[in-house]
């Protein structure tokens, strides 16, 4: 062999080990990827039991309920459709009606979302990205006093 072809195997031997890597890395990140969902896309089309789903939207007005056990039911809303959930555990703070919320779970077989994480904004004007796409997309976004969304983490 000479130099050139050496040279020229040790690149391409390089490459392929490089590409092994970065997709073994994405697909052990894959199982992890959740992706922002409002209840009109989950009831449009209805995620399977196994599948675990980011529900964004607001906490619709009079439907809290907080039972004695810790559990917590409650509806999300998109404006146009409304999705029930169910939650075990202690809700944050600044959890309540008609603020947003970000909630992680999956949607039982009776079409009831079953939360295992919840998050709420973390300021005044702080509400995820998604979830302002959407709830203007529906005709809801009336931020208050006329402040607009900060898209950032919480």
């Amino acid at each position: 062999m000479t130099r050139k072809q050496r040279r020229l195997t040790l690149i391409s031997l390089a490459g392929i080990v490089l590409a092994s890597a970065v997709g073994l890395v994405l697909f052990a990140l894959s199982d992890g990827i959740t992706f922002f969902t409002s209840p009109s896309d989950v009831l449009a089309n209805r995620p399977s039991p196994e599948q675990r789903v980011r529900l964004g939207g607001l906490v619709e007005v009079g439907s809290v309920v907080k039972e004695a056990d810790g559990l917590v039911r409650f509806a999300v809303t998109d404006g146009k459709s409304s999705l029930q959930a169910r939650y075990v555990g202690i809700v944050p703070d600044l959890f309540r009606e008609g603020q947003g919320v970000v909630a992680e779970g999956k949607v039982d077989a009776n079409g009831v979302f079953i939360a295992d994480t919840v998050l709420a904004k973390h300021d005044e004007t702080y509400m995820p990205k998604e979830v302002v796409e959407a709830l203007k997309q529906s005709g809801e976004w009336r931020p208050e006093d006329g402040a607009a969304p900060q898209a950032g983490n919480p």
